[in-house]
């Protein structure tokens, strides 16, 4: 069979997108490159996300592709080797080159507004023997200059738009105020040809310069609002440490992150925070983990125990070896993950895509046809009123609230979930989300703490507790379940299961096989569920009452297998979470159905679904992955949205097969990698937050693009003329550029509220 290459992908910073239509050009020419699979253009965050096929193209060509396009793609800063330098670094060069265009555009914003404001003041002062033919040659000079200076960069995109056949919204800006400038020149050079054809010689260098100061501040008010929005990202960055304690033998030596390796060990402090992801092996702590998980109380780390990079250390000390280094740490993972899901589109936004595709041409042709109607039916000046009203239909129809309305809103969403330790894959999962009315959550390690223990020990007559450890312990210690854990650690405390153990297979929600051999013989050990076992020829009968009597008060039951021989089982307790009720309530206020299935016995099931209020007939107990997968599907061919919760190997079939795979954070990778919504603390209360969350950032887009879409249905009417019949009311071109800029700036502040909402984990 032929493997499938796997995409690259590549993210480019793109200058001179300025609404939804240049998105949409850009988007286009990058798809139609060789080898691309797919793009996303980013109004908000002004970058490309490209997924190509290195083998048939290069980031040369994608270069090449923006700037057939139009558009220019923005040099990047050098990388660094530390995740956390290279982030902060990056954004660091992106904030700096920013900050120098939004200065620039604030200059000429000001100098454009102050130099209308003053040929307003020229023409409207009662200066006795001032003609208007003089006032008029006085300010076209200044108006000139604003024309060619602050305008330049309009002329500039339109030009280089009109070179692909295509318009954006400066080609707009560009024609409107290019024609009021154009128009007053005119009547000031020649007003003879004014008066000639019975027009009334008034000039408009005051609506030329201020549309231009007002679009570009506009412009300067929307650069700042979207630094505002990819806040989350720079304080996620800045989270970590700026250097780390490496211990060499006896001697102990500060150095940068850049120089850590796997396997360095680590000295960290008091105070101090944890430079990677590790493993303590030597003292014990406290750590505080709120930052990344949400979790409220410090964690206590000891010998063994994972440490992750960012989080603060409290009152002990320890050393811990170096796991996970630079972009391989769970922060740097974090901030990545966060990156491409504000990068993302919303399904809903390909409504604002496909009308953004015509929306500046039909622009264009209103403009015309008002002017046109104008001139054949509205009063004297004909011209004059039809090149007033062309030109505000022209500026006052700008696409910017349409293009800001979806992206801004997914990245100050997805920004505060991160921030609270919900992390949410992109746009698609975050409008998923929330439709979902139906979540099913697994068990162990999603209702439970996922530390399990052995409680309860039975065998059959003629076995030793002992000898039960010893096979079971050996058969184990190659499962990264934790009930299999809690066997390995019941073993170790007797300092029983070392024997070799060959052959080692493990089955996803049944159990483990393995070959154990000591000085005398190989026997074949098995140690799973009781339905595996059954399933595999084992008869149980000899350990039924002992099961019924074990499985008891929430304990999952473990039996164990000898050469096809049942010898005893375990019971094994893993505590409920202390969130878990309030975790089903939360969702059940919601409006949401909350199913459980577990690869735990019906008693087991019963007693844990009783216990955080789920109902009975929502259990589903003896489950495989392939049930819970089942169960999935039956639920969404009854039309249900359904989310699954879970942790472990077992649950990645569901998870992908779920609308919303939701993985708990401190599981299994495979899990959070087929999941669209991971929660780094593994606080079950957070799906109803995630949940919450999503619906809120729902509605604020759907507020965005209401008004993005309302304003230009009841504006381009009124300023086309609708009005002027009935009540003899025009809009003024400079009237239409703020109420344009208002439009885009109202969208953005819209979006920030959700960063206004409290902690959502």
């Amino acid at each position: 069979m032929t493997s499938v290459p796997t995409p690259s992908e590549a993210v480019l910073p793109i200058e001179g997108m300025t609404c939804a239509s240049c998105v949409n050009r850009i988007e286009r020419f990058l798809r139609k490159t060789p080898g691309v699979v797919d793009a996303t253009v980013n109004l908000a965050t002004e970058q490309a996300t490209i997924h190509y096929l290195a083998e048939t193209t290069d980031r040369a060509a994608l270069v090449g592709a923006v700037e057939a396009a139009g558009y220019d793609v923005r040099s990047a800063p050098p990388a660094s080797g530390a995740a956390r330098q290279t982030v902060l670094e990056e954004l660091s060069g992106e904030d700096a080159t920013r900050d120098r265009e939004a200065r620039a555009i604030l200059v000429r914003s000001v100098v454009s507004i102050v130099v209308a404001a003053g040929i307003m003041a020229v023409m409207a002062l009662p200066i006795a023997g001032f003609a208007m033919e003089s006032r008029n040659l006085l300010v076209i000079m200044p108006a000139t200059i604003v024309q060619a200076w602050a305008g330049r960069r309009f002329y500039r995109s339109t030009w280089r738009a009109a070179r692909h056949r295509t318009s954006t919204m400066d080609t707009l800006v560009t024609i409107g105020t290019t024609a009021a400038w154009g128009y007053s020149v005119v009547i000031t050079l020649a007003p003879h040809l004014v008066s000639e054809a019975g027009l009334e010689p008034v000039t408009y260098f005051d609506s030329s310069t201020l549309i231009i100061g007002l679009v570009l501040l506009g412009r300067y008010l929307e650069h700042r609002a979207k630094s505002r929005t990819t806040g989350a990202i720079r304080r996620l960055a800045a989270l970590g440490a700026t250097s780390a304690r490496r211990v060499v033998g006896d001697e102990e030596m500060e150095v940068s992150l850049d120089a850590i390796v796997v396997g360095d060990l680590l000295r960290v402090r008091p105070g101090d925070k944890v430079p990677v992801d590790g493993v303590v092996i030597e003292g014990s702590s406290a750590v505080d983990e709120a930052l990344l998980t949400g979790e409220p109380l410090p964690a206590v780390k000891g010998p063994g125990d994972e440490v992750i990079g960012a989080t603060m250390n409290t009152t002990g000390t320890f050393v811990m070896r170096a796991t996970r280094v630079g972009r391989d740490t769970a922060l740097a993972r974090i901030v990545a993950l966060v990156q491409r899901a504000q990068g993302s589109k919303a399904p809903i936004a390909r409504l604002a895509d496909r009308i953004a595709e015509v929306f500046v041409p039909v622009v264009l042709a209103v403009a015309a046809v008002t002017l046109v109607a104008w001139l054949v039916l509205g009063p004297e000046p004909r011209l004059t009123h039809g090149l007033v009203a062309a030109i505000a239909v022209l500026v006052i129809a700008c696409p910017c609230a349409m293009g800001l309305a979806t992206p801004t809103a997914i990245m100050v969403g997805t920004g505060r979930g991160a921030e609270s330790g919900i992390l949410i894959r992109g746009g698609e999962a975050l409008e998923i989300a929330h439709r979902i009315d139906t979540v099913v959550l697994d068990k162990t390690g999603t209702l439970t703490l996922g530390r399990p223990r052995v409680d309860a020990v039975a065998t059959v007559d003629g076995v030793t507790t002992a000898t039960l450890l010893d096979l079971a312990g050996a058969a184990e210690r190659g499962s990264e379940h934790p009930l299999g854990a809690a066997i390995v650690i019941r073993a170790n405390r007797d300092e029983l299961g070392f024997h070799r153990a060959t052959r080692f297979a493990a089955t996803a929600g049944g159990g483990v096989e393995a070959v154990v051999s000591d000085e005398t013989r190989e026997r074949t050990v098995l140690v799973g569920s009781g339905r595996w076992l059954t399933d595999r020829g084992i008869d149980l009968t000899d350990l039924a009452d002992a099961a019924r009597a074990t499985g008891t008060d929430g304990r999952t039951v473990a039996f164990v297998a000898v050469d096809g021989r049942a010898i005893g089982l375990f019971g094994i307790v893993d505590p409920l979470k202390t969130e878990a009720a309030a975790a089903v309530e939360a969702l059940v206020a919601q409006g949401i159905e909350v199913w459980l299935a577990t690869g735990d016995g019906v008693t087991t099931a019963a007693v844990v679904a009783r216990a955080v209020g789920i109902t009975a007939d929502h259990v589903v107990a003896d489950a495989r992955p392939a049930d819970k997968t089942a169960l999935i599907e039956r639920l969404q061919a009854a039309g249900r949205r359904v989310a699954m919760v879970g942790d472990g190997l077992n649950d990645a079939p569901a998870l992908a097969q779920a609308d919303l795979g939701v993985a708990i954070g401190t599981g299994a990778d495979v899990a959070i990698e087929a999941s669209d919504v991971t929660l780094v603390g593994g606080d079950p209360r957070a799906v109803a937050r995630a949940i919450e969350l999503s619906r809120a950032t729902m509605r604020v887009i759907r507020q965005n693009l209401f008004w993005a879409f309302a304003y230009n249905v009841l504006l381009i009417p009124v300023a086309m003329g609708a009005l002027y019949p009935w009540f003899g009311i025009r809009l003024d071109p400079a009237l239409a550029a703020g109420a344009m800029a208002s439009s885009s700036v109202a969208v953005l502040l819209n979006s920030l509220r959700l960063r206004a909402r409290r902690r959502v984990a």
